[in-house]
């Protein structure tokens, strides 16, 4: 077993001990365009995201054109279509790639994508990708993630479909082929997913059958179950992103806003920090409120060697008297000497 406690991507470390990882995805959501390509890297990371992710492939590495019923699209977001028209709509071009790494640069955010044949992590090496990832889709396609692989970089696998043997499988395949950095990444392939079928218990699951970090791709709509899913041990989390849901798209209908993104950041990291470690410690940040809790005081005068009653002591706020569980005890004790009304009780003041 590998047993890393973290992996590093372009020098930021991605596992429990270290705030929660956001790759926000560009996808489809450039809608056919290299400058809303550009402004969506830009805002994302105005937003804090840690890295832009891209899809590499073009229409004929992924199918081919032909419109037999196996190739047709029925139902769902993209009904109508066969599946080269899809990808023909949706790809990023090779050409752009580049001009992509290049603002990503400029901005300060990583980049890296999912490339889906031989040909697209050929381009990607050629660009220094930092890392790699592997769609749910693929998961199936070993000879592929066994390429990337090879190339020693960090990979990350989303497990959409997936059944366990698939996943295994996979994450074989990588180990046995120089993948010592991987993160593996439940997901539910639906667009969107809802909310009741999000199965978040199985992060954690991953997490432990397979000894890797592991994290979330999240297909529902919003925030909540991303931020849900740091709870449950989640190191990385990827969400599509779009400028704007009303610029149409293939992915826009499930993809998060800038506002959103922003909102993604800060709560995960929130979410993180919250989780903290079990312990039954007083915290500092309790320590003023602790004077707040029931003593026992004197509320009624009491002149010495007089016996103290129910009438004389009370259990209330503040703190600074005897604990309330010794109200029993310190009925029928004499006061050493004359006690005046709201002072704290303790020991010193009584005798048998």
């Amino acid at each position: 077993m590998i047993n890393k406690k973290y992996i590093e991507i372009d020098g930021k470390k991605i596992g429990p001990e270290f705030k929660p990882y956001i790759i926000a995805e560009l996808s489809a959501n450039h809608n056919g365009s290299i400058e809303n390509a550009f402004k969506t890297i830009e805002e994302a990371a105005k937003c804090g995201a840690d890295a832009i992710k891209l899809q590499t492939y073009t229409p004929d590495t992924m199918t081919i054109d032909c419109d037999k019923e196996d190739f047709q699209i029925k139902g769902g977001l993209w009904d109508g279509h066969n599946l080269y028209q899809l990808y023909q709509e949706a790809h990023t071009p090779f050409e752009w790639h580049k001009q992509l790494f290049e603002k990503a640069k400029e901005v300060g955010i990583t980049v890296f994508s999912t490339p889906f044949d031989e040909s697209a992590v050929e381009l990607l090496e050629d660009l220094d990708a930092p890392a790699y990832k592997i769609a749910s889709f693929e998961l199936t396609d070993l000879p592929l993630i066994k390429r990337v692989a090879e190339t020693g970089k960090p990979m990350i696998m989303s497990t959409g479909m997936a059944n366990l043997a698939e996943i295994e499988e996979a994450i074989k395949t990588a180990r046995e082929n120089g993948c010592d950095d991987l993160v593996v990444l439940h997901c539910i392939s639906a667009y969107p997913a809802p909310y009741e079928q999000a199965n978040l218990a199985t992060i954690p699951d991953l997490a432990n059958k397979f000894d890797v970090i592991s994290g979330l791709s999240d297909h529902t709509l919003g925030t909540v179950v991303s931020v849900a899913s740091i709870a449950l041990g989640a190191c990385l989390i990827e969400k599509h992103f779009i400028l704007d849901r009303n610029d149409k798209g293939p992915d826009s209908s499930f993809s998060i806003e800038p506002d959103e993104l922003k909102r993604l950041v800060e709560d995960t990291e929130a979410a993180h920090a919250a989780i903290g470690n079990a312990g039954y410690e007083r915290k500092p940040v309790e320590e003023q409120n602790a004077r707040f809790r029931r003593s026992l005081y004197i509320v009624k005068d009491i002149n010495e060697g007089e016996l103290l009653t129910e009438a004389h002591v009370r259990r209330i706020r503040p703190g600074y008297g005897l604990a309330p569980k010794h109200f029993d005890d310190v009925i029928g004790k004499k006061a050493t000497k004359f006690i005046e009304r709201g002072t704290p009780v303790n020991w010193e003041l009584l005798s048998d």
